[in-house]
């Protein structure tokens, strides 16, 4: 069954009066359980795409639907609620707040959601578990190398028990072991949980990894592979 279905995704910027077709006409569907990469160059629109399914962008025409849902008709207070309690988010940059230790970090989603501090409290310890740091529970994003920041992120786009994890070149900031270590977390957790991810990468080592590839250009589907 999809959980995600795009449906003639377009999404055109003004460039100085010369539109540009960032995403164009765009149909995809998306299982659960998924392990997928969208590749292609800089600038085919793999971050906008991304955004588009996630809610965090609005297309100029088409429609996305979430397990039925279709997040395109929802107003900004809506799509901020659905995103909150449906989809995972893990950015290159981390976007881990500073001031808050790396568990504070995690529970802050759960905090919006209304879950009691007992739940957040045995969630955060079975995350940390997972992502191996649960030594570093009491520690700020600046005392974490970019590797352990990236392990939190991921902690926290899963503690809400979202539908599924959007990862936006997650390991472009990583050096090797970093990616490596991140990735078989992911993968156990893909493999385990059935945690849906759905990569926008340039990076050789996340495709190596991923079983479905979309490759983009100029913001058109140019290939959709399942890799055995």
């Amino acid at each position: 069954m999809s959980i995600i279905k795009t449906k003639e995704l377009n999404k055109i910027y003004d460039v100085e009066t010369i539109p540009v077709h960032a995403v164009n006409n765009v149909s995809l569907e998306f299982e659960e359980g998924e392990f997928t990469a969208i590749i292609g160059p800089s600038g085919c629109g793999k971050t906008t795409l991304l955004n588009l399914i996630g809610g965090l962008d609005t297309p100029t025409s088409g429609e996305v639907f979430i397990n039925g849902t279709n997040i395109t008709k929802l107003n900004s207070r809506e799509i901020i609620d659905f995103r909150l309690r449906n989809i995972g988010f893990v950015f290159q940059a981390y976007n881990l707040v500073p001031v808050l230790t790396a568990k504070e970090n995690v529970e802050f989603i759960m905090q919006l959601q209304g879950i009691s501090k007992e739940n957040r409290e045995s969630r955060v310890l079975q995350l940390f578990d997972q992502i191996g740091l649960k030594d570093k529970l009491n520690n700020r994003p600046g005392k974490l190398s970019g590797g352990q920041q990236q392990r939190v992120a991921v902690a926290r786009a899963l503690a809400s028990k979202p539908k599924f994890i959007l990862a936006d070149e997650p390991t472009a900031n990583l050096d090797s072991k970093s990616t490596s270590n991140l990735l078989d977390i992911m993968l156990k957790l893909n493999e385990v949980e059935n945690t849906t991810f759905i990569f926008s990468t340039h990076d050789s080592r996340v495709i190596k990894r991923a079983r479905r590839l979309i490759t983009l250009e100029d913001g058109k589907v140019v290939k959709d592979d399942i890799v055995k």
